[in-house]
């Protein structure tokens, strides 16, 4: 019986285990995100962005990266936070997604973790309102939590038709 009532009190990590390794971190409105590390293919900073007409408005243009197009989004503004103004700490993380090179605007950069399988929790269930497929899950670090993004996910297939076409 206590063998019984052992197993249900572990959390199921059997789908979040295959996710440590090594992630970026970064801030979004003073919270620590992660990507998984072989998705970023380079960090840089804020620098011009093209608008770029009947595109949604996380979607903020195009920039030009050593003669490549590559489109760029804003994390607040796909999230539902509260535009802020950018900083010298605000950077574009170029990540890989189907392919694709997105440039992803966050409010700075932290550093990159080794994420182990007993700091990793599966993401609560937050009620039908709230997607958390766009998560790999919670990593516990430090008694922090930092919310582990998958990237394929946040940019959707509605993202990723706007960015092919951007792209093209």
């Amino acid at each position: 019986m206590q063998a019984v009532l052992e197993q249900k009190r572990k959390p199921d990590v059997s789908g979040v285990s295959s996710h440590e390794g090594k992630h970026l971190t970064f801030a979004l409105c003073g919270e620590e995100y992660g990507i998984e590390i072989l998705k970023v293919r380079e960090i840089i900073g804020i620098m011009n962005i093209t608008p770029v007409p009947q595109t949604p408005s996380h979607i903020k243009g195009v920039i030009n990266l050593r003669g490549k197009v590559i489109p760029v989004i804003d994390l607040r503004s796909k999230f539902g936070f509260q535009e802020a103004a950018h900083t010298k700490e605000t950077c574009i993380i170029v990540v890989e997604v189907q392919h694709l090179l997105t440039g992803v605007i966050v409010d700075t950069v932290s550093e990159v973790l080794d994420v182990k399988s007993e700091e990793l929790e599966a993401s609560p269930h937050f009620g039908n309102g709230v997607n958390t497929e766009m998560f790999l899950g919670m990593a516990k670090i430090k008694d922090k939590v930092k919310i582990l993004l998958d990237i394929d996910k946040v940019l959707g297939t509605e993202d990723i038709n706007a960015i092919e076409s951007l792209a093209s």
